[in-house]
């Protein structure tokens, strides 16, 4: 039984039995004894099992810690079945171990399956384009392969993800560039240096305020990211990192600063997806490297009601999720949902980009680093075609560019702020086609 999507600190009734806030696997055997059990912590960086799943993945008292990982345990060491970052592989490869008894066939039939259901989600809430965060050679040959037959409903632009040494002599035909008239790109390499700060993985400067001492997860060395970058430089294409911490984006900097230095181009393009939360003295570093902050909107929200337990007042007024001092600074940023981590709909991530307030209680979080509508408009547009090198065929309505549309039934420019919320997505175009039609009995579907 595989799922995600959990996170304890959104649920309103704190779980019983825990283990530093984290729920144990008797809550999961006491209804799947049997079967195993895996589900994925929300922020994809961390994982919660069963004993039974536990059992099979061969984990015991004398399991260690794996590098860039933890394994939560109750006091005698037992495992509690919740891993933190590099500890989810040990149960995850269990897991692969499982699927790779499928057949050929049998696992092509369902990966269809899945790219057929999230064509259709993103189509019926606005999205006519979506950049994916880490595919890996298999899934970017079959993307291509889609493209080219016209089975791509809306424009994909993907990020290669391997270790250094898988990629490193198997970069022959990339980049991939506008497969299938403008339907698919891979002209990037996506990495990452630290987790997520909700399960305490973020990787900070100083210790997290809520566990003393504990500055977070360093979850790929400094070394590894580097021959990536130099990697993406030989290979012209952009490079896209993981950061969430302080000191994980101070890194992540470093780096490209240096690779920038070394290729002497000025307009490489690189990327840290999230930047959420930053020394004030690295801000201007991005407009003065080049580096485009990828930002999530819905993530300042979404984990507002947790950032100043983890991180104190201080930190989080001037750093986390500083939107308007990265605007501000003139950094150029990209704004997306993070999905599967928040839902794939653009407009509660658009209301917490111009409000940051959370939509179910009004909760306000720093609303002094706000974007204004425009900026926050231009951010999941223009900005996002930026930031993949794709703003002269996409992000405005202008002759010449594709003609991918959305037609809203508020304008999200004039109406009231909270109306962002209400706004319903009437049709979505992809290349002058209606993919989605909120009229038809079904709406997924075209007549």
């Amino acid at each position: 039984i595989y799922g995600r999507g959990w996170h304890q600190e959104k649920w309103e009734t704190p779980v019983s039995p825990s283990v530093s806030g984290y729920p144990t696997s008797v809550s999961l055997d006491s209804i799947s004894p049997n079967n195993p059990v895996l589900l994925v912590h929300a922020s994809g960086h961390g994982s919660f099992a069963n004993q039974a799943a536990m059992d099979i993945a061969g984990i015991d008292n004398e399991t260690p810690n794996p590098k860039g990982g933890k394994i939560i345990r109750e006091a005698f060491g037992k495992a509690t079945g919740v891993f933190e970052e590099n500890a989810k592989q040990i149960i995850h490869d269990a897991y692969n171990q499982y699927k790779n008894k499928l057949t050929e066939e049998e696992r092509m039939t369902e990966w269809l399956h899945w790219i057929d259901l999230a064509q259709k989600e993103c189509l019926k809430k606005g999205i006519t384009s979506f950049q994916d965060a880490g595919s890996n050679f298999t899934e970017i040959k079959r993307y291509a392969e889609l493209a080219e037959n016209g089975k791509l409903d809306l424009r994909l632009w993907a990020m290669l993800r391997h270790s250094y040494i898988e990629m490193k002599d198997s970069m022959d035909g990339f980049p991939i560039k506008d497969i299938g008239k403008g339907f698919f790109t891979c002209n990037a390499i996506k990495s990452e240096v630290d987790g997520a700060l909700g399960a305490h993985g973020a990787w900070l400067l100083k210790p997290y305020e809520d566990r003393t001492g504990f500055i977070g997860q360093n979850t790929t060395s400094i070394e590894e990211v580097a021959n990536i970058a130099t990697l993406a430089t030989k290979n012209k294409m952009q490079l896209c990192v993981h950061a969430i911490g302080d000191r994980a984006n101070r890194e992540v900097l470093n780096i490209m600063e240096s690779e920038y230095q070394k290729s002497g181009e000025s307009d490489l393009r690189w990327r840290i997806e999230h930047a959420q939360h930053l020394s004030v003295q690295d801000i201007p570093r991005f407009k003065d490297i080049g580096v485009i902050a990828s930002i999530q909107g819905i993530h300042c929200t979404s984990d507002a009601p947790f950032v100043e337990k983890r991180l104190g007042e201080k930190r989080s007024k001037e750093g986390a999720y500083p939107w308007r001092s990265l605007l501000d600074a003139g950094v150029a940023i990209a704004n997306g949902t993070d999905a599967p981590v928040e839902d794939v709909d653009p407009l509660p991530s658009l209301y917490a980009s111009v409000t940051r307030k959370r939509a179910d209680n009004g909760f306000p979080f720093f609303t002094e680093q706000s974007m204004t509508r425009s900026e926050a408009l231009e951010s999941y547009t223009l900005g996002n075609a930026y930031a993949a090198f794709q703003e002269h065929e996409k992000g405005t309505l202008s002759i010449g560019k594709f003609a991918d549309m959305v037609l809203l039934s508020k304008n999200l420019l004039t109406c009231p702020p909270e109306e962002i919320l209400q706004a319903k997505v009437l049709k979505t175009i992809v290349a002058g086609e209606i993919k989605y039609d909120s009229n038809l009995i079904d709406p997924t579907q075209k007549e």
